[in-house]
């Protein structure tokens, strides 16, 4: 459990942390491994410590693994705008550019996996190649949208919910987000996330500015 006034972003492991400028944007990263990059993006809710079991083995199969903070996430700059798509691609792009990589293997999770779906077709040279995990294609998903927005339980009900105003930033960080653990549960299979995982995804949500930059 992460004890008082401890950060959630700057967890120890086998990687370094660092920050890294691209897009007019400050990012954290966390860092481990030689060899051809691949650029990892976190989902909702989530931040790069989704992917602490890949940053240990993707370096012993001989990879530079780098999983980053997306905008106004973790450690992440939090501007007041830029939460587009297309702005997200930018980053990604301008982050393997900023690595001193021409391109990378794009490894994406849903919201980053929609970030890696635009990224190869905005800025299909850098992508070396595409992975994406638990997120359609953006034309499926968009089909989606229209045909399920209406019915409980989808992800398409759960994006038009996140447009109302205000309401969806403060419930995210109600209780200590509460909503974060309870959501996280509800997507995943039994027994996860344990109560360690929890209570850090809980605790970034709760960076300031965190919850608005997020929805």
């Amino acid at each position: 459990m992460l004890v008082s006034g401890e950060s959630p972003v700057y967890a120890g492991g086998p990687w370094v942390h660092r920050q890294v400028s691209a897009n007019g944007t400050r990012f954290h990263i966390a860092e481990a491994g030689e060899g051809p990059l691949v650029l990892m993006l976190h989902g909702f809710p989530q931040f790069w410590w989704t992917w602490r079991a890949q940053l240990s083995a993707l370096p012993a199969a001989g990879f530079r693994a780098v999983a980053a903070d997306l905008r106004g996430y973790g450690g992440s700059d939090k501007p007041p705008r830029g939460y587009d798509l297309i702005t997200a691609a930018s980053d990604a792009a301008g982050l393997v550019r900023a690595l001193g990589e021409a391109n990378a293997v794009i490894v994406g999770h849903d919201w980053g996996g929609l970030v890696a779906w635009t990224m190869a077709t905005y800025y299909p040279k850098v992508v070396r190649r595409l992975a994406v995990v638990s997120v359609a294609h953006p034309l499926r998903a968009r089909a989606s949208l229209l045909t399920d927005a209406l019915r409980p339980g989808t992800g398409s009900g759960r994006t038009v919910a996140f447009q109302l105003p205000v309401l969806p930033e403060r419930r995210l960080v109600r209780h200590d987000a509460e909503w974060v653990g309870k959501t996280l549960r509800a997507w995943s299979g039994p027994g996860w996330p344990d109560a360690d995982a929890e209570q850090r995804y809980r605790a970034a949500m709760c960076i300031p500015l965190a919850n608005a930059a997020s929805l």
